[in-house]
């Protein structure tokens, strides 16, 4: 039997199962052939009538004929439907309102210390594969857990369209192979910036947990027994993604050029991320010059003017050239 969803017992449906086949019946008839009792039939016929199942004829002895199913399923089975999706929606409710008691009461519902180098690794790696949007990163030199070049969950989130904007502190590049490395990441999409010193290390996923070290550490520190909390939603995770956010603002943009240079890092192989050409160009423009004028100084093409503003735009992470001049400011390329 096969109708419960719809609110029909089981000698219901037998009953309204006979009256389909049979196109109508008397109750005698619908009692004889279902084996129920002749009381428990004109019941069950009462019951289906009142739900709009079956009809009755004005004959004697009346006859009974069954509601379309259509008509008489398919309303039921919609009002279970809507009241099942309500109850989905109130028990997600619920849910997080038990969530939000526990995180109240407990604060292991908040931060969970992480204890060991492979325990780290299985962490950073998951909190990878369920991002869905936006991966922030602050990349320390010496690792921890994750040598440089070795998190490839990385390039499977870029590969799904997950955003990675990546810190990287001016010592991070002294590593062997770290320019490579970086290199390799914004090829594939990277996002990455480089300050002088960042500090502390960080990974947070959807701005809604985070993995941070809590002790200073590295290859040449503790690294049997690094130790590190997992933080979700709280003040704490929000004032370390306005801590990301400030640095983000700092620093500087870092650019591969065809030739697999990473500009922009001050460090070993990275060249400076303004040629002298550019900064004449930049001083023109922000006293005001206008591009048709600063190619003709300049001897160059209007179009080479603009397209050496957009690069250095890109460079500053500047969406208009007031925002340019004013991060050129700031990074002292004036």
């Amino acid at each position: 039997m096969t109708l419960q969803a719809a609110g029909i017992t089981e000698t219901e449906e037998t009953v309204y199962r006979l009256l389909v086949t049979a196109g109508g019946s008397s109750a005698q008839e619908l009692a004889d052939r279902s084996g129920l009792p002749r009381t428990d039939t004109d019941a069950i016929l009462g019951s289906l009538m009142a739900k709009g199942m079956v009809s009755q004829s004005d004959g004697l002895p009346p006859h009974y004929r069954p509601t379309p199913p259509d008509v008489a399923l398919t309303p039921r089975l919609q009002r279970g439907s809507d009241a099942l999706d309500l109850a989905r929606a109130e028990a997600s409710a619920l849910l997080e309102t038990y969530r939000e008691t526990m995180r109240r009461q407990d604060i292991g519902q908040l931060i969970e210390v992480i204890t060991g180098a492979e325990a780290l690794r299985q962490h950073l790696r998951q909190i990878q594969a369920g991002a869905r949007e936006e991966m922030l990163w602050f990349c320390k030199a010496q690792y921890v857990a994750m040598p440089s070049g070795s998190n490839r969950a990385e390039y499977e989130a870029l590969a799904r369209g997950v955003r990675y904007r990546v810190l990287y502190e001016k010592a991070f590049f002294d590593d062997d192979g770290a320019i490579d490395n970086v290199a390799e990441g914004v090829r594939a999409g990277e996002m990455a910036r480089a300050v002088p010193h960042l500090p502390l290390r960080l990974a947070v996923a959807d701005r809604a947990i985070a993995v941070c070290p809590l002790v200073p550490g590295g290859p040449h520190g503790n690294p049997e027994v690094p130790t590190a909390a997992l933080v979700r939603d709280s003040n704490l995770l929000a004032a370390l993604i306005a801590l990301f956010e400030r640095y983000w603002e700092d620093a500087v943009p870092l650019v591969v050029d065809d030739s697999g240079t990473v500009s922009g890092t001050d460090g070993s192989g990275a060249a400076d991320p303004l040629t002298a050409t550019d900064r004449r160009l930049l001083s023109l423009l922000t006293a005001g010059v206008a591009d048709k004028a600063i190619a003709t100084q300049m001897g160059l093409s209007r179009r080479t003017v603009q397209r050496r503003i957009q690069r250095m735009m890109e460079l500053a992470g500047a969406t208009t050239r007031m925002q340019l001049a004013w991060q050129a400011a700031r990074q002292g390329w004036l």
